[in-house]
């Protein structure tokens, strides 16, 4: 057994550790039936299906139709950056609000890029604040202070 994409056997071996976690903290809950699903259920056969995923793409991965490709270097700058926004994003959510935290965010994930532009990261900052007040505000109903404290 030869692994011919690299990417693939990654990617495959991550889909399959996350959905086997999933479905076994999913069986700490009630499970229910199909008709009437516990807290359980959903996750459970999420995770499953995630699993049952990592293992067609795991095998693509191997098999002789597949194009061979190593996998590329961890870019830990890169990483820290993505995570350091997301980290940003929640201590600047209670003070600063829900607009201007997530306009920080896309920007410092967004800066992490090789391909970074002003005008575009602008357009999907304006998009995501839209999206996500329209989602999670008015939507789902969930209370978060969307101006800074100094603007209440």
């Amino acid at each position: 057994m030869k692994i011919r994409n690299q990417r693939d056997f990654g990617a495959g071996i991550m889909f399959i550790l996350v959905g086997i976690f999933f479905a076994v903290i999913a069986t700490q809950y009630r499970m229910g039936t199909a008709a009437k699903m516990g807290p359980g259920y959903f996750p459970f056969w999420l995770g499953v299906l995630m699993a049952v995923i990592g293992l067609i793409v795991l095998y693509t991965s191997i098999s002789k139709k597949s194009i061979e490709e190593k996998m590329p270097k961890w870019d830990f700058k890169i990483m820290l950056w993505i995570t350091g926004s997301v980290v940003l994003y929640g201590i600047l959510l209670p003070t600063m609000g829900f607009i201007f935290a997530i306009f920080a965010l896309v920007f410092v994930s967004a800066s992490a890029s090789h391909e970074f532009g002003w005008k575009g990261t602008s357009l999907n900052a304006a998009f995501l604040v839209v999206f996500t007040y329209l989602a999670f505000v008015k939507g789902l109903g969930l209370s978060f202070p969307l101006l800074p404290f100094f603007m209440n």
